[in-house]
Parts: C-alpha cells; structure tokens; sequence
C-alpha cells in the first residue's frame, strides 16, 4: 500500500494530453504503393502536412519519431498495424543480433543502391508485407538504418496505444515483489480508468539507490534517494539569508 500511495502522490498533477494528428501524405504513399520510383520519396515533406483521416494517438518527435509516425498511418490505412509491428521488431532484433548485419547498415559508405537491394533481398525472404518493405527501403535509401531499433520501439509504442495498451516503466533498485507489482499495476489501471490496459515492465537500476522512478504517458515521476538526495545538496548549497533567521 506504501508504494500505491507514494505513486498516487507523484501522479496527482498527471493530466491526460489531447490526441495530435500527425501526418506524412506523401510517405504514406510510397510506403503503400511500390511503383512510386525510389527517387522520389522524400521524408522532407512529412512533419507539418495534414491528414485528417488518421489519428495517432502519441505525438512522437525527432527524426525516429516523425519515422515512426508515418508508418504507424500506412499501417492504420493498411489494417496492419499489428503485422507490421511484429515485423519491424523482428528485423530490428536481427540487426541487434547479428555483428555483421549491424555493421553493414551503419556503414554509409555502402553504396545507396547496394543498401537498398540488400533490404529488398531480406524482405522479400522474410516475406514482409508491402508496409513493412517500402518503408525499411526508404529508411536504407535515406541512410536511416542505424536508428532501426529506436524507430521500431517508437512505432511498438504507438501500435500498443493502437490495441488500446498503455505502458508503464518502473524502474526500482531490486525487483518488485509479485503483491507490489500488482497493486502498482492495479492503481495505474485506475489512474488510466477501463478504456486502456496497463502493460507494466520493470527495470532494474541500483544507481537510484531507492525508492522509484515511473515512466508513464510520456511523464516521468522521479521518486528515487538519489534524485531526492540531489535535490536535499542543492538546498544545503544555497546560501544562506541571515534576513531570514
């Protein structure tokens, strides 16, 4: 209860943000349409353009972000979304698990030509929907392999709040006992009420010495010894107002 109650506190300022439309009209296109030639996708003229018929239910920034948020829209326009997302986790797993295959896509010495038949190859193998393909070749065709793996946990984000999934980091010094891990899980299913479903994942960090640090709807509640040690130093630096005494 201690901890459900520490949580509680952390979060009373927590608001839930608006849904923001993000948009990519015309990477969508070529993420759903193969025949565009190669030379005339462009992510330049994504972030800013308007799409009214889909709406992502995360704003994600940055260049993995805007990556992530186009196809997450090919794949919502696909009726693929969770296809897609087992896709491009696995291909970024290969890439994680393999030496030579994380060295070949993050050296931009390699010829675009030769990147981009090299992802077409392995698609093709691994029998990748038409989605997951045109996107993976436009990110080797504009030299974007070497952020696979953030722009493939940025889309699993957004394909989570697709299936009506909300994920929570709690990151502790030991592992929560099974009881505390269900009752943190059972008061942010009731922070977040009945229309999502928590998916709790814990991390271990010593370095916080205690106590808690929660990641949560793009927030981070920060309850840990060591934040709150170095913030207790910050007050014992301050000088002191002897008009105060």
């Amino acid at each position: 209860m201690a901890l459900c109650n520490r949580v509680r506190s952390g979060i009373s300022l927590f608001n839930k943000s608006a849904l923001l439309t993000s948009q990519g009209s015309t990477l969508q296109r070529s993420l759903v349409a193969p025949s565009v030639p190669l030379a005339s996708r462009n992510y330049a003229s994504v972030p800013g353009q308007k799409d009214g018929k889909v709406k992502v239910p995360l704003a994600l920034f940055g260049g993995s972000g805007n990556y992530a948020t186009a196809l997450y829209i090919a794949s919502v326009k696909a009726n693929a979304v969770e296809k897609v997302e087992s896709e491009i986790l696995q291909f970024a797993g290969a890439v994680k698990n393999s030496v030579k295959f994380s060295q070949f896509i993050k050296d931009l010495s390699v010829a675009k030509d030769v990147r981009v038949k090299a992802i077409q190859e392995i698609c093709g193998e691994a029998k990748f929907s038409d989605v997951t393909k045109n996107f993976l070749v436009i990110v080797a065709e504009n030299g974007r392999l070497k952020n696979i793996d953030t722009i493939a946990k940025r889309f699993a984000e957004l394909a989570m709040a697709y299936k009506g999934e909300v994920k929570a980091t709690v990151t502790t010094v030991v592992p929560l006992p099974p009881e505390e891990e269900k009752a943190l899980k059972e008061t942010l299913q009731e922070i977040i009420g009945s229309g999502a479903k928590v998916n709790l994942e814990q991390k271990i960090d010593p370095s916080i010495l205690g106590g808690l640090v929660l990641e949560f709807s793009q927030k981070v509640f920060d309850m840990s010894i060591r934040t709150r040690a170095q913030q207790m130093e910050r007050i014992l630096r301050e000088p002191v107002s002897l008009a105060n005494i």
